[in-house]
């Protein structure tokens, strides 16, 4: 897999430091207990990361870390998007696989996903390749998906914003059609923002038409795990 970053306690409470005063980490390290960390705590470090990363840095990778409980229901969590992020990667080497927190920050660039210039319609080579998520997808049910739709920096950002939710929403639209829950997906268009090659050649340009997914455990998820965690 390219990329797995699973943020422990430490890592999470390393992170948050740089986004706020030493005072709410203080508050944060008071809500644990034993050697976990607690939901409370998990969700409260989850939100901040989630928040001051999607403002500043990375949506989906804000919206995949957000989404933390924490404590022995978090490990559990945990445990399963390992696996599933593990599939996602043997389906579809081209994408690009990361696990944070307790959700999977997954994108899916010009290997996996292309757009035209101006366009959000999927090419074949696109729809043959969501193909393949399909399974991992329908085999992880318990899961919501988030899509982030993005742009090169072609024309008005006005425009590109317009596009990019509808990449996004062609993303979602086209595995629907392949039997996955539509109350499964979320979709944002973040038109240029968040660019992962620079738009001064063509080949940048590419990889930026985009999209993103934050993968993340579902209401039924949660709760199943945290009965799993009380036994």
């Amino acid at each position: 897999m390219k990329k797995i970053v699973v943020l422990g306690l430490s890592g999470l409470l390393a992170l948050s430091s740089l986004f706020v005063s030493c005072d709410s980490v203080k508050n944060a390290n008071n809500t644990q207990k034993g050697a976990g960390i607690g939901v409370v705590a998990g969700g409260l470090i989850g939100g901040i990361l989630g928040n001051n990363l999607g403002k500043g840095g990375n949506a989906a990778l804000g919206a995949a870390i957000g989404a933390a409980v924490g404590g022995g229901t978090g490990a559990l969590i945990g445990n399963k998007m390992d696996k599933q992020a593990r599939e996602i990667d043997q389906a579809l080497p081209g994408a690009d696989v990361e696990r944070v927190g307790e959700g999977i920050h997954l994108t899916l660039n010009e290997n996996a996903v292309r757009f035209d210039t101006n366009k959000s319609t999927l090419t074949s080579a696109a729809k043959t390749n969501l193909d393949k998520l399909v399974p991992v997808f329908n085999e992880y049910a318990d899961t919501n998906i988030e899509i982030f739709g993005y742009t090169d920096n072609t024309g008005k950002p006005e425009y590109n914003l317009t596009l990019s939710g509808q990449r996004a929403a062609s993303v979602k639209s086209y595995l629907i059609s392949k039997g996955i829950n539509s109350g499964r997906f979320k979709t944002s268009g973040l038109g240029i923002a968040d660019p992962i090659a620079t738009n001064d050649t063509p080949e940048g340009r590419s990889q930026n038409r985009r999209v993103e997914f934050a993968i993340t455990a579902n209401d039924k998820m949660v709760n199943d795990a945290k009965v799993e965690a009380g036994k």
